[in-house]
């Protein structure tokens, strides 16, 4: 059985540090700082149910055209989309799982952006139980959410697992960018793990594509979607479903060469 260990009390709050760090380093836009939540922040279980309607509310005022059902979608793609990189910087990046349950984040207008987490022990181990423990702490965090998006606006649980499949897998796709000394097959496997944990294996894949080159890039493909299209109808995502197959196929290629700088 593979070993894990806890960094102690003293030395985790320096990891911590180091974590929120890495989060912004690689980012470049992820906003944290280490300590609990302050007054009016978003933390799962706890009351946020003010927090909750200032975001509803902000979305239907931004956005009048595009109906309960886009708000539900943001609402939901709003609280997921930090825990979700932290999981995946913390075990494939920083090396060590924190305790996500200290995790608290901040609305700015019609996004929740910026987060602080709680200094304390983190886990170590091999990379499989990196990803089973992240995985774990997510899949339970965004029960939570879900619940409480639910008491708000109405999301049905297969778009919302689909939306959260959506996201691990563009983050596996964004970790290949940056870990190019990854094979394609690495990424793949390590992508199946984090689906399989969250109880979402079959709501999407990564698409290997060999270009010209003989290079081998990672693509998303979705099967749910982010209803993006009801604020700019003759605008569709890249990876959207919804759009041409092929047309799907190239967008998301000519972005993956050019993240590479290869475009």
């Amino acid at each position: 059985m593979a070993r894990s260990f806890l960094f102690p009390q003293d030395t985790g709050d320096a990891a911590t540090t180091r974590l929120i760090a890495t989060a912004a380093q690689l980012t470049g836009f992820m906003k944290g700082e280490p300590g609990g939540p302050r007054e009016g922040w978003y933390r799962p279980g706890a009351d946020n149910s003010a927090m909750l309607g200032q975001l509803h509310q902000a979305l239907a005022t931004s956005y009048p055209q595009a109906g309960p059902a886009f708000y539900a979608v943001r609402l939901w793609t709003n609280l997921l989309w930090q825990p979700a990189y932290l999981a995946v910087i913390a075990a494939h990046v920083h090396g060590a799982v924190p305790d996500l349950s200290g995790l608290s984040q901040q609305r700015r207008g019609v996004y929740v952006d910026g987060y602080r987490l709680a200094p304390g022990a983190q886990t170590s181990g091999p990379q499989e139980a990196l990803i089973a423990n992240a995985g774990a702490q997510l899949r339970a965090m965004t029960a939570v959410m879900l619940e409480e998006v639910n008491a708000l606006a109405k999301l049905r649980p297969l778009p919302a697992r689909r939306l959260l499949a959506d996201r691990m897998l563009s983050l596996m796709v964004w970790l290949s960018q940056r870990r190019r000394d990854l094979p394609a097959g690495t990424i793949e496997a390590w992508s199946e793990q984090w689906l399989e944990v969250l109880g979402l294996s079959g709501q999407g894949r990564l698409e290997p594509i060999d270009t010209a080159s003989g290079r081998r890039l990672l693509i998303v493909k979705r099967k749910g979607c982010c209803l993006d299209y009801l604020i700019d109808p003759d605008r569709y995502c890249a990876s959207c479903p919804k759009q041409d197959e092929a047309v799907r196929v190239a967008r998301q290629t000519a972005n993956a060469l050019a993240e590479l700088g290869l475009g």
